[in-house]
């Protein structure tokens, strides 16, 4: 889905036994629930899915990958502001016509 998506992607890769991670997410999910404005938000359980943190060089957590077009684009590493993901997310957005 996230490499063959046209929109923007944004990756949470997360653990369960991360507590910045567990303080991003409800900042996560208040993004994910308006993002229907061309981009979408994912999560990735590094310890279900270790390959993918293995792919993407994740070594601290948490990690959010911006994908578009298949390819990262852009990363946030550790616990960041709902105004700076929105800030990271919106570089890479296209604008409407």
């Amino acid at each position: 889905m996230v490499l063959d998506s046209n929109n923007l992607v944004l990756v949470d890769f997360w653990a369960d036994w991360c507590g910045p991670c567990h303080r991003m997410a409800p900042v996560l999910d208040e993004i994910a629930a308006g993002s229907g404005n061309g981009f979408f938000v994912a999560k990735l359980n590094v310890d279900a899915n270790p390959q993918m943190a293995a792919r993407y060089n994740v070594t601290a957590l948490p990690t959010m990958l911006v994908f578009k077009g298949g390819q990262v684009v852009d990363q946030i590493v550790g616990v960041a502001s709902k105004d700076d993901v929105l800030r990271t997310i919106g570089r890479h957005l296209t604008p409407a016509a």
